[in-house]
């Protein structure tokens, strides 16, 4: 030890390799968070339309046969029968809840607008049924008073109503930013197609990573049809017993029902308080068939997702399931099949890990 001469240790070509990989990483990081910051405000939209492409394109290859093969053509007639499809109902129903609006408004300037009494069956809802009572009766009774009692809540609820409609408008407009790239996507599906393989060998090789964009693919149709397709099958259903059975604000409670559908919360949350209202005003031989309808439409997920979830997939319908809920929980509605592409992924990488373990 003594025999060692100073710096015996050092190697300087290590020193100069190790601090020349520390400065090129250290730049690469900065590029690609500069570039995360530029791409950030596309990333929603660029993430629905790759989605959205994925789910239509079965459709974009059927019309190609029907228009002389011309896929362009076929992606932009998808493109805009989608557009049109969301772009029209969205205008009627935002049209008719401004008019609505005005008119309430107008209504009660001129103290024209008059709240029915309620019913004294209200009284006996358990919870809130005497103080709805109440609140109601007087509104009934003297709709400029409730009003003035009651101003701010009010004016808390008219400005979430206008924040709602402006938040509404805004997701309108993106998802068609969305349907216009999926427009391109689907065009240019092979290449698109071509260059997310290469990515996921480069990252993954060729095997797992050659079976991942494939993968993705049938995850995210899968969840499109075991979740969101269960989904409006589901709310079709419940909604049909609303409108038969004269609800009041059945549309509003088809949209909330079909939003709790989407996120795997059970419907009852919603059935049940229409079902004690549906108790308190029909007789009890309507109200009886009633709920039994709506708790066997609001049960019906459990028997339609087993049969269109995971279909032509080697993964585990709980853990598509499972993907697409939290993923839902973490990051919204595009999580509900980003979670599900990741979990899948996941799930194949440590079946994988298991299967070299055993030998």
């Amino acid at each position: 030890m003594a025999d060692e001469k100073p710096g015996a240790g050092y190697d300087p070509k290590f020193v100069h390799n190790m601090i020349e990989s520390f400065l090129r990483i250290g730049l690469l990081l900065v590029l690609l968070t500069l570039a995360y910051d530029i791409v950030k405000p596309f990333l929603t939209p660029i993430l629905w339309g790759a989605i959205i492409a994925m789910a239509a394109f079965p459709l974009v290859k059927w019309l190609q046969s029907k228009v002389g093969g011309r896929r362009g053509l076929a992606a932009t007639l998808v493109t805009l029968f989608f557009i049109f499809a969301l772009v029209i109902p969205t205008w009627f129903v935002m049209d008719a809840s401004i008019g609505a609006l005005k008119q309430a408004t107008t209504a009660l300037e001129h103290g024209e607008y008059k709240v029915p009494p309620p019913s004294v069956k209200v009284k006996d809802w358990p919870l809130v049924g005497e103080r709805l009572y109440s609140a109601w009766s007087n509104a009934s009774s003297d709709l400029e008073e409730f009003a003035a009692d009651n101003a701010a809540q009010l004016k808390d609820l008219a400005s979430g109503v206008i924040k709602r409609i402006g938040s509404s408008l805004l997701g309108v407009l993106m998802l068609v930013a969305a349907l216009i790239i999926s427009g391109g996507f689907m065009t240019f599906a092979e290449s698109c197609g071509s260059a997310a393989h290469r990515f996921f060998v480069r990252v993954g090789g060729l095997s797992p990573g050659g079976e991942w964009a494939p993968l993705a693919v049938a995850t995210v149709r899968s969840v499109l049809q075991g979740v969101v397709g269960v989904a409006v099958i589901q709310t079709i259903f419940i909604a049909l017993g609303l409108f038969v059975m004269g609800v009041p604000a059945a549309p509003i409670l088809t949209v909330i029902v079909l939003f709790l559908a989407i996120a795997q919360v059970p419907t009852l949350i919603v059935l049940a308080p229409i079902i004690v209202y549906v108790f308190s005003t029909a007789d009890t031989t309507s109200a009886v068939i009633f709920a039994v309808y709506q708790l066997l439409a609001g049960a019906s997920d459990n028997v339609l997702k087993p049969i269109l979830m995971g279909r032509g997939l080697d993964i585990p319908m709980p853990v598509i399931l499972v993907g697409a809920i939290g993923g839902m929980i973490m990051s919204g509605i595009i999580g509900l099949f980003a979670g599900a592409v990741i979990l899948s992924i996941f799930y194949k990488l440590f079946v994988l890990w298991l299967e070299q373990q055993a030998h």
